[in-house]
């Protein structure tokens, strides 16, 4: 009688946990169908931006290069030239729409600056005034570059054999074989033969 009383328990301990089984199976399912759809969803939409993450960001690096192309860099700016006179020297090319000087961290010139113009056309008059001085230093000016966000440049380092502990060639001591301890870099030549007295 207990035998068949544990069987009735056995089947319905049993008949329960594989509708448990089959709902976690259903639910499972339900998971990977719904995975699948947004894996669509993202190709779908990453196919219709053509490759452009953020129309906004798109924009604006639009917008740059848009200004740089009316843009020259300066180079050899004197420390002491302020951005009214930068711009009284390029006001021949045309009209001078904002002229930037870079400071470092505490305040000072870089020694390099950037004219904008209105005018795509006042860079090419721009460009004629390389090598042209200002407060006696004669100015490098070249067309602005655009940067590309994510492209740095890479320039390894020059190999430096006494940089860090692995680049270290080991201490090897020179004995003399004369037993005074370590050789002398610089020596006398010994002769060929000692002369007797």
């Amino acid at each position: 009688m207990d035998a068949d009383v544990d069987m009735a328990t056995r089947t319905d301990d049993d008949a329960v946990k594989l509708q448990e089984l089959d709902e976690m199976k259903k639910r499972l399912k339900e998971m990977e169908d719904e995975a699948a759809a947004l894996r669509e969803m993202q190709a779908k939409v990453e196919k219709e931006m053509g490759g452009i993450a953020d129309p906004a960001a798109a924009a604006t690096q639009a917008n740059k290069e848009e200004v740089d192309s009316r843009s020259v860099f300066v180079g050899n700016v004197d420390y002491s030239c302020t951005p009214e006179e930068v711009q009284q020297h390029f006001q021949a090319c045309g009209t001078v729409n904002r002229v930037t000087i870079l400071t470092d961290k505490f305040g000072q010139p870089k020694g390099f600056a950037y004219v904008e113009f209105l005018e795509v056309e006042a860079v090419q008059e721009a460009l004629q005034l390389n090598e042209s001085e200002l407060h006696g230093r004669q100015l490098k000016v070249s067309q602005k570059r655009t940067n590309v966000p994510g492209l740095k440049q890479f320039r390894p380092r020059r190999f430096n054999p006494y940089m860090g502990s692995r680049f270290r060639r080991p201490f090897m001591p020179y004995y003399s074989p004369f037993g005074y301890g370590k050789f002398p870099r610089f020596r006398r030549p010994m002769p060929r033969y000692m002369p007797y007295y």
